[in-house]
């Protein structure tokens, strides 16, 4: 079979379109027949850190296709079940959260190929109503939203949700996700087009990070920040958090480190939680939820999958809004 593998350079220079040897499912396990994947941050993060030393491997988290082979023991899924793929691997319960979330696609092989083998646990039967590229980016940035909203910020109807850095796939779906439920949503960026591309798609506010926020938000205080940004933002979040008020953080694309004012933190009685990926009680919850509302993915581009490497380039210089698919044939 056809796959994109990485190896040898650090980075996009590693990466390959070439013949890998197929597998037979084992026991519990399907093989599925993928038609489109979606890249996410986290791809870029594994092969960057990736040495020559590492075996060669295919990258890839999300992906959605048609079951081709069953594995014994499985009465679950028959073939020609259309599915979406969970790669957040061996994580049941949302409360019980594992020391290191594990994740398809680094170190164990992905999905970008022509088929995966899988768990029959780590695949849900695609929603109907979605295209195949809308299901196929679906998985890990979704999961990550909705984790990060529901489970952890708790958001609810008429609350006031600051997305900083609007853009990438788990920031567009938590968009998506608070409108939903009849959230208020605020975005930040850099870029005139994507804070237009935000408001297009229901944002309340979309402003420019380097305003006055307060002035901003007309001095409106929210309730829940979602911050993948880090150290460039955060500094920001304690003047228009409402006491009691929830930081939620699940990246940290500026850097690891931040300083806190302890006063401005125990006063007004904030939250600052930590969320990653989640489990797979909550993947099944949030596909139920994007059926209810029917959601439909942003899809930033298309490409095919020998053009992957155009796709990572996109992806590593920030342009995208939305999710990056790659369809295969």
């Amino acid at each position: 079979m056809k796959a994109i593998v990485h190896s040898k350079e650090k980075g996009i220079a590693g990466l390959n379109y070439q013949e890998v040897p197929e597998k037979k499912p084992g026991y519990g396990e399907v093989k599925v027949k993928l038609k489109a994947v979606g890249l996410n941050r986290r791809d870029l993060f594994v092969i960057n850190n990736r040495t020559s030393e590492d075996p060669v491997f295919i990258p890839g988290s999300d992906g959605t296709g048609i079951i081709e082979e069953i594995g014994e023991g499985i009465s679950d899924f028959t073939i020609h079940t259309e599915v979406i793929i969970n790669p957040s691997l061996d994580w049941e319960f949302a409360n019980e959260v594992p020391t290191v979330p594990k994740i398809l696609g680094g170190p164990s092989d992905g999905t970008f190929s022509e088929y995966v083998i899988i768990s029959s646990k780590n695949v849900v039967k695609k929603p109907s109503y979605l295209s195949w590229e809308e299901a196929g980016v679906l998985s890990l940035s979704a999961l990550t939203a909705y984790r990060a909203l529901f489970t952890k910020g708790n958001l609810k109807k008429d609350q006031h949700l600051l997305i900083p850095g609007i853009g990438s796939g788990v920031a567009t779906y938590a968009m998506l996700f608070a409108k939903a439920i009849g959230a208020k949503v605020s975005v930040t960026s850099r870029r005139e087009e994507k804070r237009q591309q935000a408001r297009n798609h229901g944002a309340d506010r979309a402003f420019d990070n380097n305003t006055d926020w307060n002035e901003s938000l007309e001095g409106e205080k929210v309730d829940v920040v979602l911050d993948s940004v880090g150290p460039a933002t955060f500094p920001h979040y304690f003047d228009v958090l409402r006491p009691n008020g929830c930081i939620v953080n699940f990246g940290a694309s500026s850097g690891d480190k931040v300083e806190i004012p302890l006063r401005t933190l125990f006063y007004p009685q904030f939250n600052i939680l930590g969320t990653s990926m989640g489990s797979r009680e909550e993947f099944e919850q949030m596909i139920e939820f994007i059926t209810k509302h029917s959601l439909n993915p942003i899809i930033d581009k298309t490409y095919s999958l020998p053009e992957a490497i155009l796709a990572f380039n996109r992806m590593n210089e920030g342009e995208q809004f939305g999710n990056i698919a790659l369809l295969i044939e």
